[in-house]
Order: C-alpha cells, then sequence, then structure tokens
C-alpha cells in the first residue's frame, strides 16, 4: 500500500507543465548535439577535395574516409543501445559527444592517408555510442502521444546540421585550412556538452514515459537485447532504412566534388548550394513528422510508398539537369520528399518500442541505416573512378527505388510490429 501512495504522489508532482518543460528542453538539447554531430561528420566531405589533394588520394581513397567513420559507426549502434539500457543515458550522451570531439580535434593533426583512417575510425566510435543514447534520452523523458513529434524533431535537427555544415564549414576551410577547421568545431563540441551536462533534466516516471510496458514483454521473452534481436519487425525496418539512407549519404559525401570538380563552382557557392537541399530536407522532415502523426500513423505504406517513387523520378530529373542550378533544383525538390517520408519509416519503431529497451532497438534499426554510410561513399566513390558522377548517382535512384519495394513488407500500425518471433500479420 505504500509503494502505491510513493508511486501517486511521485506521479503528482508531474504537473503536465512540468512534463511539456522536461520534453522541451531535452528535445531543444538533443538538437544541439545533432547538429554539432552532423556538422563534425559532413564538413570531412566539404574538406575532402582539399585533403585527397594535399595527400594525393583517389576518389575511393576518398570515399573510404567515409566508409571506415560509418563501419565502426554501424558496429557501435549496439553496443551503445545496450550500454544507454543498461547504465543510463546522461552518462553515456556526454562520454560520446567528449570522445567524438577530441577526435575531431585529432583530425587536424593526421599525416597521411593510415593516420587519417585510424582517427575517423575513432571518430566513429564517440559518435556511435550516441544515437542509442539519444534515443533513450528521448524515449525517458517525453510521453508516448508526444514522441514520434519530438523524434520528428531530432531527425530535422539531423538535416539542419548536415545543411548548416557547407555553410558554416566552407568559409573556414578558406581562412584557417582545413586541419585549423576541424579545431575551431571541436571547441563547439565542447560548449555544447557542458550544457548537455548542466541541463538536461529528469526523467519521466514509468508510468508517464510507458517504460514499464516492458515488464511483461520481457518476462516472458527473455532479456531486452534478446527480444529486439529476435523480432522480424525491427529487422525488416533496418532494411527499409538501409536502403533509404543511401540518398542521404551519397548526398552528403559527393555532391560538394560534383560541384568544384563537374561544375567548375568555387568552394564558397558550393558550400551555398550544398547546404540548400538540407536545410529544405529540414524543414520537410519536421513536417513530415506531423503529417505522418496526424494522417498516415495507421497507413504507413500508402504515406511512405509514392514519396520514394516521386523521390526517385526527381533524381532522374536531377541526373539530366543542364546546369548546377538545374541539379541543386531537382537535388533539393528530391531529399525535400525524402524529408516528408522519414517519419513514416523511422516513426513506427520509435513509436512501437518500450522505454526500457529502445536504446537497443532503435540501435538495431540504426545499423540498417549505418549500413548504407559504409555501402555509399566507397561504393560511389569507386563509380566515379571507374564510370562517371552520373553512375555514382544513379546507384542512388535504385536504392530509392528498393526502398519502396521493401516498404511494401514492413508493419503499418504499432499492435502489427511485434517484439515476438513470429509477427501478426
Amino acid at each position: 500500500m505504500g509503494s502505491i501512495e510513493t508511486s501517486a504522489v511521485r506521479l503528482d508532482e508531474w504537473t503536465p507543465a512540468r512534463v511539456r518543460r522536461t520534453a522541451t528542453v531535452t528535445v531543444g538539447l538533443l538538437m544541439g548535439v545533432w547538429i554539432i554531430d552532423y556538422v563534425d561528420r559532413v564538413m570531412m566531405a566539404v574538406a575532402l577535395p582539399y585533403i585527397g589533394q594535399e595527400f594525393a588520394l583517389s576518389k575511393t581513397e576518398q570515399g573510404w574516409l567515409i566508409t571506415v567513420f560509418s563501419l565502426v559507426y554501424l558496429l557501435c549502434q549496439v553496443p551503445g543501445g545496450v550500454l544507454a539500457d543498461r547504465f543510463g543515458s546522461r552518462r553515456l550522451l556526454v562520454v560520446s559527444l567528449v570522445l567524438w570531439t577530441a577526435f575531431t580535434a585529432l583530425t587536424g593533426l593526421a599525416w597521411g592517408l593510415v593516420s587519417l583512417l585510424v582517427i575517423r575510425a575513432l571518430f566513429g566510435v564517440g559518435q556511435g555510442l550516441f544515437p542509442g543514447a539519444s534515443f533513450k534520452a528521448l524515449a525517458e523523458r517525453t510521453t508516448p502521444e508526444r514522441r514520434a513529434t519530438a523524434a520528428g524533431s531530432i531527425l530535422a535537427s539531423n538535416q539542419l546540421g548536415a545543411g548548416l555544415a557547407p555553410l558554416v564549414v566552407a568559409p573556414l576551410l578558406l581562412v584557417f585550412g582545413w586541419r585549423h577547421t576541424f579545431w575551431v568545431v571541436a571547441v563547439a563540441g565542447v560548449l555544447i556538452g557542458v550544457a548537455l551536462w548542466a541541463l538536461m533534466p529528469k526523467a519521466l516516471p514509468a508510468g508517464l514515459s510507458g517504460s514499464d510496458r516492458i515488464a511483461g514483454q520481457t518476462a516472458s521473452g527473455g532479456g531486452g537485447l534478446a527480444l529486439v534481436i529476435r523480432s522480424p519487425s525491427v529487422w525488416k525496418f533496418a532494411a527499409l532504412f538501409c536502403a533509404t539512407n543511401m540518398l542521404g549519404y551519397g548526398m552528403i559525401t559527393w555532391v560538394p566534388s560534383y560541384l568544384m570538380e563537374e561544375r567548375g563552382i568555387s568552394l564558397l557557392n558550393t558550400g551555398v548550394l550544398a547546404a540548400i537541399p538540407g536545410l529544405v530536407m529540414c524543414l520537410t522532415t519536421f513536417v513530415g513528422g506531423w503529417l505522418f502523426d496526424r494522417f498516415f500513423h495507421d497507413r504507413a505504406r500508402l504515406y511512405v510508398i509514392p514519396l520514394l517513387l516521386c523521390t526517385a523520378v526527381l533524381l532522374v530529373l536531377m541526373l539530366r539537369a543542364d546546369s548546377a542550378a538545374g541539379f541543386t533544383i531537382y537535388q533539393t525538390l528530391a531529399l525535400a520528399v525524402a524529408g516528408l517520408s522519414t517519419m513514416g519509416i523511422l516513426g513506427m519503431p520509435f513509436r512501437a518500442l518500450p522505454p526500457a529497451i529502445i536504446g537497443s532497438g532503435m540501435g538495431v534499426v540504426n545499423v540498417g541505416g549505418q549500413m548504407a554510410g559504409v555501402l555509399a561513399p566507397v561504393v560511389m566513390g569507386w563509380l566515379v573512378d571507374r564510370f562517371s558522377y552520373t553512375a555514382a548517382f544513379g546507384l542512388l535512384i535504385g536504392t530509392t527505388v528498393l526502398g519502396a519495394l521493401i516498404a511494401v513488407f514492413v508493419p503499418q500500425r504499432p499492435e502489427q510490429f511485434s517484439l515476438a518471433t513470429k509477427e501478426t500479420v
């Protein structure tokens, strides 16, 4: 009886205003960290022409600088999620940020291809621990009704970081050179890390966040990670995320080099042109989260498949453009439409997974997404070396269509998303 009263008092302390404030502060802090995350990530792609020139690297070797990060980042997804579930999100968030900031700074000290590969791999360890902790922190500090919209804000900040990176990095490269640019950006990581540690609010009680939902499933099905690994639903979404994430990684890595080398655009103008699609995608990702929650939360296929096919058509038009402006216009339209689909792809597992194991669950889903980060840079680099940029960007059309095909088989509604070994049909 006493425990029930204590629980009631604890829930009474959490007024609706306090719950909203907790969610708002959490989303704001995580958005800030995700922006720095993507700036740190994307600035390597912006600096690739200069790094490649200094060390006489081929396009394939330049692609490996992105791929080695992505491979290690992928391998750290599930361990990062498990660590977040076991030890809590707040500490792991800060540890992750400190690690990747340190290796961002060390990138500026590299003396050749091998040292760059090692440093970028260790950078991948730091960043790879972050997504699981981030999803865990968000799930612990939001109610289920607001979670998809909050996640949409976080995902939109990814695109905001990707869009801001060329605008921020291009002038820094011109003023300081590529080595000092990595040091300058590392300082921003230190500042946001201090803010994260000082301002992250306490987690909501389990009764408000929904963390208590896992108890029955864990008791009957084993540990949280075991439940996730055995779930066909989780792996289907991982495959879908892999196919659709090829587009983002491919564009981030190779559009700056394409604009400078094939279109003869200056570095500053390349920064502007490369930023526009990412900033637009930031807005449409947020809008897409709202649309999915409001109109399509139980009809994900009807929402996602037409958007992905429309994206593929716009990519075809992008490749046929006669000018850099035309290329950027169609690229922007393609990424805008793709952004609308993002929460249809990630919203279902994020909403359906219980908060107690969401770090592990989204870690597995994110493994699929980051497999795209392993494949896209180096495969597209090889296609550029062997054939042309047209062949490289053509790969993205195929993977986008593949995503639409995979979407036919993923669960549409939360009740179809199962942690059991067999799904509801």
